[in-house]
């Protein structure tokens, strides 16, 4: 530094007159430039290395973006974690303990060899179930058996399968002539319409069910049922099916009406949504991206599915005005947004939806990543027992307050510390704020016991929306798209109380007409019980009525 400052100062000396040679100033004006540069160059390196940390953060964005890809397109689905007991790549070399290291090796040996040569226990087939409908085929041996004594039989049982067939229900009503009539009264004597459920239509109570579970729970297209009943030598127009499916489905609207009333009279549900393509009348060949919303109360176990044409907070909120309490869904801002303007609601999020976001960062930031999820596990281990003692929702709380509350506040404050040593665009950082930036409501599990740490089990109701639409693709159109959130309300409903659908399909569809709408509820999956055979339906209600 102080040979280049003297060799400013000569080239100064060489080039400025004698007379006007001032060396202090010159050396002055020296060393100011020699600073500036050197800060423009600390600036310039400081802007380079942020420059780098950014590109870092873009590269590791990108690649996390391209992983998440592969794993959607190629990978498993499974997210399931192991807490490893070194870190990955890491030899782990013990030589205390050997010998009994090998000695519990030569026993799991043993017991293999064991295993591996043992007679299996094989107690017979097992037994076809008595209410199976049983066809005997009597087979007498081909010596002539005239005298001899009947002693036993071999009895063989072997399952077979017929396929659903079409029937006929031929009504046939007898007419009669009077030999007499009086006054007023007709000539001819006919029997009595019996009554119908659906007058005027083809298409009977046990078809009717049969063409809606195989579309909404067997997620068979219409096109492909038609097929199918084709074999059978009948061919039904699509039109008609489809026709058909949507006088069924709108015959149960008030049984879906009142399962709304029951479930937003709860005071804790879970949220979410998944879409669904909807063709557009006045646009042929283009689909609208619609949603269907779906709600459950975990405690009672009542579903309910609706469809909206966007994913805006508008439909939601419109939805959730009457209800009050707790609502679970996942960090989709919409609920979020819900919790500010409806403060009759409280926000509970998920935890499946966090660890999965430190799922995801495994490949990038393993030891942090694995950190987090080995935290999150205990709090499920802390569930799991919980539900396998069959804890009371008080003695699930004190549990959680004793047990998993400590779990929880270390690793908020563990999520905290390392915040500040991440990058915010790394997968790792985006993890640990989507958790930090959720904390409250994530937590707030903890503070009622009849709360769930996860949303799980709204997302399984969703199952059969995601499985139908990949046979059948698309909704015809708004109305159809409703139509199909009513009917898996209400089969899902059936399944998750334990109810045969088809036997409530037929029973409640032949009997809704007349029933009595001040006791809808009665035909409700969880309170249903068929109708006793010698005891009578209502009576056919009236026009006012109806």
């Amino acid at each position: 530094m102080h040979g280049f400052t003297g060799f400013l100062s000569y080239l100064c000396f060489m080039q400025a007159p004698p007379d006007k040679y001032v060396p202090e100033q010159l050396l002055a004006d020296a060393q100011e430039s020699i600073a500036s540069l050197t800060q423009e160059k600390a600036l310039w390196e400081r802007e380079k290395m942020e420059l780098e940390k950014l590109h870092a953060a873009e590269k590791l964005h990108l690649k996390a973006r391209i992983a998440e890809l592969q794993r959607l397109m190629f990978g498993a689905k499974s997210e399931r974690f192991i807490p490893a007991q070194t870190p990955p790549g890491q030899l782990q070399l013990e030589l205390e303990g050997l010998e009994e290291v090998v000695t519990a090796h030569k026993r799991i040996v043993a017991e293999h060899e064991r295993s591996v040569h043992k007679k299996p226990d094989h107690h017979g087939r097992l037994p076809i179930p008595e209410h199976i409908e049983r066809k005997e085929e009597i087979l007498e041996p081909e010596e002539d058996t005239t005298g001899m004594k009947h002693i036993g039989d071999e009895v063989t049982e072997v399952l077979e399968y017929q396929p659903g067939k079409l029937w006929v229900r031929r009504i046939v009503r007898r007419k009669y002539a009077r030999k007499d009539t009086r006054e007023g009264e007709s000539g001819v004597v006919v029997a009595p319409m019996p009554d119908q459920a659906f007058p005027k239509c083809k298409a009977g109570v046990s078809l009717m069910a049969y063409l809606l579970l195989s579309k909404f729970s067997d997620h068979l297209p219409l096109h492909r049922i038609n097929r199918m009943l084709a074999r059978q030598g009948i061919k039904i127009p699509d039109t008609s099916l489809a026709e058909w499916v949507k006088m069924a489905i709108m015959r149960l609207d008030s049984l879906y009406k009142c399962y709304k009333v029951l479930l937003l009279q709860s005071s804790y549900l879970q949220m979410d949504e998944t879409k669904l393509q909807v063709l557009e009348e006045s646009k042929k060949g283009k689909a609208h991206l619609g949603y269907i919303w779906v709600m459950f109360d975990p405690i009672r176990k009542l579903p309910y599915y609706t469809y909206l044409p966007g994913r805006s907070h508008h439909g939601p909120k419109k939805l959730l005005e009457p209800f009050r309490g707790y609502l679970q869904s996942d960090g989709y801002s919409v609920y979020e947004l819900l919790n500010k303007i409806m403060p009759e609601i409280t926000l509970v999020n998920c935890m499946a939806h966090a660890r999965r976001e430190f799922h995801k960062a495994l490949e990038n930031d393993h030891d942090r990543a694995s950190t987090a999820m080995k935290k999150i596990q205990a709090l499920y281990l802390i569930e799991k027992s919980a539900r396998e003692k069959g804890l009371s929702h008080e003695q699930r709380l004190v549990l959680r307050q004793e047990e998993a509350l400590p779990v929880w506040k270390d690793l908020v404050k563990w999520l905290g510390e390392q915040q500040a040593q991440v990058l915010p665009k790394s997968q790792i950082g985006q993890a640990i704020a989507y958790t930090l930036r959720r904390k409250e409501a994530l937590g707030r599990y903890l503070t009622d016991g009849k709360l769930e740490i996860d949303n799980n089990l709204v997302e399984n109701a969703m199952r059969p929306v995601a499985i139908g639409r990949k046979n059948y693709l698309f909704a015809g159109n708004h109305e159809a798209a409703q139509r199909n959130a009513m009917i898996y309300t209400l089969i899902h409903a059936c399944k998750l109380h334990g109810v045969n659908p088809e036997v409530w399909l037929e029973d409640v569809l032949g009997r809704l007409h007349n029933h009595s709408m001040q006791r809808l509820e009665e035909l409700l999956p969880h309170h249903w019980q068929p109708l006793q055979p010698g005891l009578k339906a209502d009576p056919p209600r009236s026009e006012a009525e109806t």
